[in-house]
């Protein structure tokens, strides 16, 4: 029977570097190796790695397993899975972390089931049980409104991570770690689908999941305009984004793109200024995890203010243009 030990960090790569959830992935890892005494290893893998491997070292890793391969160019699960099973049938992990995003909402659970064991999505904490070394992993539940913490005791534990939940560890270029080169073969058989065709979105500015701060409207809003002149401004003096609840994208006021919730984008900025939003489960699912929510709305009684650090109460047609004014005082001074 194999002895499970250690974590490992399934590493995303875009456009050849390594993201934000990549980093804070890692810094998570390091916090949990730490506390188990044991090693935290990164995999790396796509059709050429070029220095990401030492970047990862840098932000954490001990060792840094790479698998380079043409049909890693882009990403397809047939072709993963096969890496990320290889590898962990391999080295038997105890813990395997990977973002939860498109890529790892779709990896992750063939991953658990390939493997035989369990596995948590969205997960906002995770902490090493100091009885059991299990992994506490705390998730939101029921739309946001609760969390909880689940334990699994299958082997290897496989768990995703909301973006912005860690924080990255300082990049530190002296650390001294090990890539590993690492051979899988991939049958190209099992690829049961391929990419005919792919569109880039668009995004002028902050992305909306990297930006630390958003501006955010919901139905109260009215209409498209304010989302473009309004709420934009004031996003622009914060150097922030703009984004919305589902009714503004649902009536095709905004982009889809722009949607936070928890149908739409999970986001986790510094501050998410809420603007003529209700507060719906669904909405503040998408957006629990700000360092600070800030509030304003006409009613009194909406729901976003039990939420919010900071609230105001008035018509968001004279208290967004007064606040920008000021903010551009405060700056500029």
């Amino acid at each position: 029977m194999a002895e499970y030990k250690g974590v490992i960090v399934c590493g995303e790569l875009i456009n050849g570097k390594l993201p934000s959830i990549t980093t804070e992935l890692l810094g998570c890892g390091r916090n949990l190796a730490d506390d188990l005494k044991e090693d935290l290893s990164c995999l790396l893998a796509s059709d050429t790695l070029g220095e990401t491997p030492k970047e990862a070292i840098a932000f954490g890793a001990d060792k840094v397993y790479t698998v380079e391969d043409p049909s890693l160019k882009e990403y397809q699960a047939d072709t993963y899975l096969q890496v990320v099973e290889k590898l962990a049938s391999k080295i038997s992990p105890r813990i395997i972390l990977m973002g939860q995003t498109s890529t790892g909402r779709d990896l992750a659970p063939r991953l658990a089931f390939r493997l035989g064991t369990g596995l948590s999505t969205d997960c906002i904490d995770l902490s090493i049980d100091p009885e059991t070394k299990l992994l506490l992993q705390t998730k939101p539940v029921y739309g946001g409104n609760a969390q909880a913490i689940f334990s699994c005791s299958t082997m290897p534990q496989v768990v995703t991570i909301r973006a912005k939940a860690m924080s990255p560890m300082e990049r530190d270029d002296s650390r001294k770690g090990e890539v590993i080169p690492t051979k899988v073969e991939i049958d190209m058989s099992q690829v049961r689908t391929k990419v005919t065709e792919k569109v880039k979105e668009e995004v002028t500015g902050v992305k909306l999941e990297d930006a630390p701060v958003i501006v955010s409207g919901g139905r109260g809003i009215g209409g498209p305009e304010p989302f473009k002149t309004t709420l934009k401004e004031l996003a622009d003096v914060l150097h922030g984004a703009v984004g919305a609840s589902r009714p503004p994208a649902d009536n095709g006021w905004v982009p889809e793109a722009l949607h936070v919730g928890l149908t739409g984008k999970i986001v986790a900025p510094d501050i998410y200024i809420a603007i003529a939003i209700s507060g719906a489960s669904q909405h503040i699912a998408g957006c629990s995890g700000s360092k600070n929510i800030i509030a304003i709305n006409k009613d009194p009684e909406a729901n976003i203010f039990r939420e919010a650090k900071f609230g105001v109460v008035g018509r968001y047609e004279e208290v967004i243009p007064a606040f920008t004014k000021k903010l551009r005082e405060l700056l500029a001074g």
